[in-house]
């Protein structure tokens, strides 16, 4: 059995960090360390970032994105177009395309995909909100920007069908070689859905 190096409150902090994303045993302590000996200019404003998190951040009840504000500053922007919603598997999805700066209309955050092995159904996620809100009469499209997973596609064919009814135009996100990319780098399904979305130029 290893020896403690550091008190309880140490190990605590080192624990708590080797439970983010990324970050394992080794990293966390090497964070901790960070943490502690920048404790004016990193470790201070970071508990108070984090305590701000815990009292002022909530979850949109419109899209379900998370912000300081409710509904969300994307919801309350009437800068966007109010017609389309684009929709997501997780909040990280809808910032990595904020910060491409493509779209100008909403969101919808599902808070994940059906994976019935997982035991997820239409239940589990943020489905009923996204129906009631593409039965709007202002929205004319709904963007399914899912991820390429066996689970992502499901989860896309299903709310096709789910959505029919409403009237709204629905289309996917295009997939295949991204900006930069070399093909011999490229997984086949990439490539199979890049030959598939081809056009004519």
């Amino acid at each position: 059995m290893a020896n403690k190096t550091a008190g309880p409150e140490i190990e605590r902090l080192i624990k708590l960090l080797a439970r983010l994303p990324g970050l394992g045993p080794r990293s966390a302590r090497k964070a901790a360390l960070t943490l502690i000996k920048r404790r004016i200019d990193l470790l201070e404003p970071l508990a108070d970032a984090l305590a701000t998190v815990k009292d002022k951040i909530s979850v949109c009840p419109e899209c379900g994105n998370v912000d300081s504000r409710s509904p969300c500053s994307i919801c309350q922007d009437p800068a966007r177009q109010r017609g389309m919603i684009v929709v997501v598997e997780e909040v990280g999805d809808l910032w990595a395309l904020e910060r491409a700066g493509v779209i100008k209309g909403l969101y919808h955050v599902l808070g994940g995909h059906l994976s019935p092995l997982d035991g997820v159904g239409p239940d589990d996620l943020n489905i009923g909100k996204l129906v009631e809100r593409a039965s709007a009469p202002e929205v004319k499209e709904v963007i399914l920007a899912l991820n390429a997973t066996v689970e992502g596609q499901s989860t896309m064919h299903y709310l096709q069908e789910l959505l029919k009814p409403s009237g709204v135009t629905v289309s996917e996100i295009q997939k295949g070689v991204p900006i930069g990319g070399e093909l011999d780098y490229l997984d086949e399904g990439t490539l199979a859905a890049a030959i598939k979305s081809r056009r004519q130029i």
